[in-house]
């Protein structure tokens, strides 16, 4: 497990302050006919599923899919974690980075299989083996109060676990997972627990049963003929796809995890086993009442939603305006209830797609600043002809009343500047305003918990009437721009700082004892135009600080301007580890601007666009480092950030692509290594055997990071000179005891002695898929165990092949290089230097 996150540079500079913005921004969704009319269907069910698991993409997609839109029952996912501590199969995103990646991607396969998205406070601090550690790491009470949380507002009839609660799971998070579903199921009913919930709006709910979901993967079929079994494999003419085809299309959402899949047709049993409640015998939702007969003082509802769907005309939706109107009318005169909010929101949902009415607030730019002036253009659009008008649009403090019927198929089109106050809160995701703990996020406002996203920044309120009726309609304000390839794109609006600071590089290492110095590049970047303002620009360390004072900091907006400084490692005063933070104040006489944030961008084509906010900071280490060897190719795999730390090591790296690896490039390099997962995303790997067997045969040194073997991803090459397998063992304890199986050998003490120190302080795990099956002629060199289980001894093996070494390792230097954990830079350049020992 890791105890500390860290994203895009060092685990320090996320320590300082780190806020991060994933708003959703996307083409406004659009409804067809087919979809109004399974949503008019809808209104009749009120039925609700709860479905709880630990990761994005541990969800049953086919499932949901068939809950949401065959039985048309209101259904949820509760996700606790947001996926952080996975690995990454299209870029070096780590940490946090990657949990922000896989929220958007859960977000988008909820948008196709219909189920509603919730998460709870915990986080992803990597692959755990035991039940114990997750609770104990995530603080068992306080995702239990999450889960009770999401339970009391979502009021579940039924909720479903993914995993069991013992070893089955696979995972401690899996049956972590279910274990909080269990205690929460009944905790959620219970008056006296977690009673402070009561002041925010929820009740006690007592949903009727809580069920498993059995399976049948990874070898491990739970699954049997006298569990309750439900066929979810059906067709859905009316969307015009079966429930297999959008649950593919669904999972093929997680594609930072590798996880498209194929769409499957025909009959698709679901399996499940009571845990507690009352024990289902034929169907999930037996005994328990989806209709509005469980609502007082329903009266003609039903017989209204009947008539509704029996003259629906899939030509003209909007011929249903005026009867939903009605219905919305007949539902707000019921008393207060939790089926009550919920259908009168359907309804209005239903008579704004059935209307075709387009309400729209798009900003001209994507980053607005406090203080600054942001410029919105509004759009209203009455398509379909309903009796519709627009009463105002308010925007914040903005208010613009109309009063004006909206003409048939006419745009009302109009443009305003809004002010946005110097205190407008910078945007960031609600889980990420304060520093996190260990094991979970800090959230101190209740509302937020559960919730996917933060709420915009910026939101449009139209107050419209229709068929002589009253709804306001809120939209999110969002960046709107034309992309001459893609064509009409939505992003993110963003209320950014004036300006941001950055630093390059990430990490710094001295030798110890060794004078040296290093320049550090601090660049601001404007956000605003700056004319005759004052820079301060410092520089921070633990013992020495120093400052730039630049009279003439005049920058137009999108520009930078870069800083330099000189480091040495004196100024550590024998310190092993500091960070080089930089702060920055600009004033004009007028005003006082502190500037200390940085803000980068992950940009994929499947999500929206994602920028966060964090205090960046250089890591500076002072430590005994000795290399041997001078030229280093790197094969990169599934994406990581060695090659940036290697050349921090003072080594010349080359980057290879297939058309590199050939004798003559290969003889030029003093070793050569392949990223992680290299050979499972490059089928070229398998070409490409002998030409490596060669190089290290003739002297080379071949070091090979961790590959996979599993359901998602193969190994297609053979990799060493010698057989071995690749398993799914691994050392979670990033603490376990590090024994040395070989304490002469040279990986351990040429150039460097490694130490049992040398394995202090890394993070999140020791290490992933060890080799297994072993040929005689690998040296196994490491042994380690995690608490109650037998010592594995595979991390790191290395053979003798003619002239050279080949080394095979499932350490995660790739989690600790970026780190800056100085040990794993020690025995890296052990490994590295393993053909330059002479006489071994």
């Amino acid at each position: 497990m890791m105890g500390i996150f860290y994203a895009k540079r060092t685990l320090f500079s996320l320590l300082l302050s780190l806020q991060v913005l994933s708003l959703t921004a996307q083409t406004p969704a659009t409804y067809s006919s087919a979809d109004i009319y399974l949503q008019l269907k809808k209104l009749k069910v009120l039925g609700s599923v709860l479905y709880i698991a630990a990761h994005p993409d541990d969800e049953n997609t086919r499932l949901l899919a068939y809950l949401s839109k065959d039985r048309l029952y209101r259904t949820g996912y509760l996700s606790l974690t947001r996926g952080d501590g996975g690995q990454n199969l299209i870029g070096d995103e780590q940490g946090i980075d990657l949990g922000l990646i896989r929220t958007q991607e859960l977000l988008a396969a909820r948008r196709i299989d219909g189920a509603e998205q919730f998460f709870s406070r915990a986080f992803d601090f990597g692959f755990s083996k035991s039940t114990d550690e997750a609770l104990a790491t995530w603080g068992k009470d306080k995702i239990l109060g999450d889960v009770v949380w999401v339970i009391r507002k979502f009021q579940p009839d039924v909720i479903i676990t993914r995993f069991p609660e013992d070893a089955r799971a696979g995972h401690g998070h899996h049956s972590g997972s279910a274990v909080l579903a269990h205690e929460a199921f009944r905790a959620a009913a219970d008056p006296k627990a977690f009673a402070e919930q009561f002041t925010q709006g929820v009740k006690p709910w007592q949903a009727k049963r809580i069920m498993w979901n059995t399976f049948n993967f990874g070898g491990n079929n739970t699954t049997s003929n006298d569990q309750l079994k439900i066929d979810v494999g059906g067709y859905n003419s009316v969307l015009g796809k079966g429930y297999g085809e959008i649950a593919a299309e669904s999972r093929s959402q997680h594609k930072s995890q590798g996880f498209g899949v194929p769409a499957s047709r025909g009959v698709a049993f679901e399996f499940f086993t009571p845990v507690e409640g009352d024990a289902a015998k034929a169907d999930i939702m037996d005994d328990i009442n989806v209709s509005w007969s469980k609502v007082a003082g329903n009266g003609t509802i039903e017989s209204k939603i009947d008539a509704l769907i029996n003259n629906y005309s899939l030509a003209q939706p909007a011929r249903s305006v005026p009867a939903l109107v009605e219905l919305h009318k007949s539902i707000a005169a019921l008393p207060e209830s939790y089926w009550r909010t919920q259908k009168l929101a359907e309804v209005q949902q239903l008579i704004e797609r059935c209307s075709g009415l387009f309400l729209e607030v798009a900003a001209t730019s994507e980053f607005v600043v406090q203080g600054d002036t942001l410029r919105v253009n509004v759009v209203a659009n009455n398509r379909s002809g309903v009796n519709a008008r627009l009463v105002k649009v308010t925007v914040e403090a903005f208010d613009s009343t109309f009063n004006k019927d909206l003409a048939a198929n006419t745009n009302l089109i109009f443009s305003k500047p809004i002010y946005v106050f110097a205190n407008k809160l910078v945007t960031q995701p609600y889980w990420l305003q304060h520093k996190m703990t260990e094991g979970s996020f800090t959230v101190n406002d209740q509302a937020l918990i559960g919730r996917p996203e933060s709420v915009p920044s910026y939101q449009a309120s139209f107050e419209l009437t229709v068929e002589g009726a009253s709804f306001t309609i809120v939209k999110p304000v969002q960046y709107k721009f034309t992309d001459p390839v893609k064509g009409e794109l939505y992003r993110p609006l963003l209320v950014v700082p004036a300006a941001t600071v950055t630093t390059d590089p990430g990490i710094v290492i001295f030798r110890r004892n060794e004078k040296a110095s290093q320049d550090i590049m601090m660049r601001v970047t404007a956000n605003k135009n700056f004319n005759n303002y004052i820079a301060k620009v410092s520089k921070r360390l633990k013992y020495d600080n120093s400052t730039i004072t630049d009279t003439s900091f005049n920058v137009v907006k999108g520009l930078s301007k870069p800083y330099y400084f000189s480091i040495n490692n004196g100024m550590l005063k024998g310190l092993e580890q500091d960070n080089v933070q930089a702060f920055v104040e600009m004033h004009n006489g007028k005003e006082e601007q502190p500037v200390w944030l940085n803000m980068t961008a992950i940009n994929y084509d499947h999500i929206p666009p994602i920028h966060y906010f964090y205090q960046d900071a250089v890591k500076v280490l002072n430590i005994d480092l000795k290399t041997a060897g001078k030229r280093i190719g790197y094969i990169e795999g599934a994406g990581d950030k060695v090659p940036a730390a290697l050349e921090q090591m003072g080594y010349e790296v080359v980057l290879l692509k297939e058309k590199d690896i050939n004798a003559t490039m290969l003889k030029q390099l003093d070793a050569v290594i392949t990223g992680i997962r290299a050979y499972n995303v490059h089928d070229f790997m398998f070409t490409k055997y002998d030409v490596l067997m060669e190089y290290v045969k003739n002297g080379g040194n071949l070091i090979v990071q961790y590959n996979t073997n599993n359901l998602i991803s193969t190994v297609k090459s053979r990799m060493g000179p010698y057989p071995f397998t690749i398993s799914r063992n691994r050392i979670t304890d990033e603490k376990a005891k590090v024994s040395f199986l070989l304490p002469d050998h040279p990986v351990l003490n040429f150039p460097n002695k490694i130490t049992e120190k040398d394995f202090d302080g890394w993070i999140q795990e020791r290490g992933i898929y060890f080799p297994d099956g072993l040929d005689s002629a690998y040296k196994p060199i490491l042994s380690m165990a995690d608490p109650n289980e037998q010592p594995l001894n595979n991390s790191l093996i290395v053979a003798d092949y003619g002239k050279g070494k080949f080394v095979y390792t499932g350490l995660v230097f790739f989690r600790e290089l970026p780190a800056g954990v100085p040990g794993a830079y020690r025995l890296l350049a052990n490994i590295i230097a393993l053909n330059k020992k002479k006489g071994f």
